[in-house]
């Protein structure tokens, strides 16, 4: 176990930085990690009221805001259990979500609210507002006159505080910090239960790796549901005395540039597909004309392009920032190579959400073509194989940063772990500098565009119960889901209906199923496939032949 109690670790950082600014909404006002003490003591004092105890699961469902950030930090510190939601998901998905995991607080938008059948989530006794922390439901009655009166006491006793210090109760490191799912739907989710620790790791490394300083500014862009985003753009950050801003809107690439030139980030975390769209709209055409090919063959002329086209990428991203942490998915060969050849600061990490996230990185004067990074010091990495430098197998991990499991699922837990060593399911290679080279990637995982986790399987089940689909596959291209679809032939002969019909049925098909599915896992495109896709003896589907 880590020696830095993570709670702890929250405190100080509170107190060292009482009246340096702490969260921003984007162009809203900032509030000092003072203020945030006050609003995370009122939050203790609701949960107190509400009977809510430690270790109990209080589920955030929203978008990336200083309220989601103070629900979040409140929850922890309090000993409670943060179940983050992602707002995309379907209300059916968010009750599955919330009565798996047992939790019995919701805070939640409120269009996202009123979707909701607040009778369905069986564990609930309040539902809470994330614009205002207002109080929107509870099955209690007079509940609501009696938060009004509880509200008016703490305004009251509080009144003539000026504290500029917080304590928090001892909360060890060995207690679960949050159950986070890696899909919403029944028969794919699986709630990963991390500790305390396993945020405590990631913390501590990153704070000796990747040097943030008290009032260095962050833009929070990546969903922090999700724990690339809430690690490394908000718990880090916030652990270093950083002023956070939270991207409340759509992260459009040209959204998200806009407010890097505002925000001047001191380091950005990004998913491989904003870093291509730049490469492919505003560098290639450029390189690609045939003067500008000529130029980068003379030695001399090609260097001061380079440098041209760096200086210009580095205030495309705010001109403040150390380096640029890419995550999430691979990073297009091309794309690697030509920031490499201009000297760009950018590296590649590695990581899961059964990590909290971190496994791999290295800095960007450090980071090795092709490689993920250097194994974290607070992990262990081994290939499954004879040879781990040259013969490829599933990375396997072990250490402080590994989760507990899966919540309820035992049995899947114990099938993903080997002597203490959790299968990754990701194939690769570790050279002797304990550097990680990924080399395919067995789960099937899709990024959506802005960092969200797309599972195929999810969405093909539902596919496969639309009208004609005997089986389907979902891909991706040119960033694009398109899902290949082979067609129930038998049920179209029961049926009379001809394959120039097809056409027709697909269109009806794609417009349910999107009607079904987040706006980041909507696909663009069914297309039908001639024969049924090969398979292993153990009937699934060869993915690798399709992706392609």
């Amino acid at each position: 176990m880590m020696k830095e109690n993570f709670v702890k670790m929250l405190e100080s950082s509170i107190n060292s930085n009482w009246d340096l600014p702490a969260f921003s909404d984007y162009k809203g006002e900032a509030l000092t990690y003072g203020d945030i003490s006050r609003e995370i003591l009122k939050m203790h004092y609701i949960f107190r009221k509400l009977s809510v105890k430690k270790g109990d699961k209080i589920a955030l469902l929203g978008k990336n805001s200083v309220n989601w950030a103070i629900v979040y930090l409140a929850t922890v510190s309090y000993g409670a259990v943060i179940v983050p939601i992602l707002p995309d998901f379907h209300a059916s998905d968010v009750h599955h979500i919330v009565n798996h995991s047992d939790s019995v607080l919701l805070f939640a938008l409120e269009d996202i609210y009123e979707n909701l059948n607040c009778e369905n989530l069986k564990e609930i006794i309040a539902i809470f507002s994330l614009e205002n922390l207002s109080l929107l439901y509870s099955p209690k009655k007079n509940l609501k006159d009696k938060f009004k009166s509880d509200m008016d006491e703490f305004r009251q006793q509080n009144a003539e505080k000026n504290e500029n210090k917080i304590t928090f109760s001892k909360i060890s490191n060995n207690d679960l910090h949050g159950i986070i799912y890696t899909s919403g739907t029944t028969g794919f989710s699986k709630g990963v239960m991390l500790t305390n620790n396993n945020f405590a790791a990631n913390v501590v490394y990153a704070q000796e790796k990747m040097k943030l300083e008290p009032g260095d500014t962050i833009l929070s862009f990546l969903p922090i549901a999700h724990t690339f985003g809430c690690t490394f753009e908000f718990l880090f950050p916030f652990c270093s005395g950083c002023h956070i801003t939270f991207l409340n809107k759509i992260p459009s690439p040209r959204i998200i540039l806009k407010a890097f030139g505002e925000v001047k980030p001191r380091l950005i975390l990004s998913v491989p597909l904003i870093i291509e769209k730049i490469y492919n709209k505003q560098i290639k055409p450029t390189i690609s004309k045939a003067l500008m090919k000529v130029l980068l063959g003379l030695p001399g002329i090609k260097n001061a392009i380079y440098t041209k086209i760096r200086k210009k990428l580095v205030t495309v991203f705010g001109g403040n920032f150390r380096e640029i942490v890419i995550g999430g998915a691979p990073l297009n060969d091309e794309v690697e190579t030509f920031f490499k050849k201009i000297k760009f600061p950018f590296t590649i990490g590695y990581g899961m959400t059964e990590c909290a996230p971190l496994i791999s990185y290295a800095n960007w004067e450090n980071h090795k073509s092709k490689s993920v990074g250097e194994t974290v010091f607070t992990m262990q990495a081994k290939i499954d194989s004879e040879d781990s430098a040259n013969i490829v197998g599933e990375i396997m991990v072990k250490g402080e940063n590994l989760m507990q499991g899966y919540y309820k699922e035992e049995k899947i837990t114990s099938e993903c772990f080997e002597d203490g060593w959790l299968h990754t399911g990701d194939l690769g290679l570790i050279d002797a500098d304990n550097y990680i080279y990924i080399k395919g990637r067995s789960k099937s995982m899709i990024l959506g565009p802005s960092g969200q986790n797309i599972f195929p399987e999810e969405i093909e089940s539902k596919l496969n119960n639309l009208d004609c689909v005997q089986e389907s596959l979902l891909v991706k291209k040119e960033n694009k889901l398109i899902a290949l679809i082979y067609p129930d032939f038998e049920k179209m002969d029961a049926k009379k209906i001809e394959e120039n019909e097809l056409e027709s049925i697909m269109k009806k098909n794609l417009s349910k199923i999107n009607k079904m599915l987040p706006a980041y896992s909507k696909i663009s495109k069914l297309e039908i496939f001639p024969e049924e896709f090969e398979k292993t003896p153990t009937k699934k589907v060869k993915r690798f032949l399709y992706n392609k």
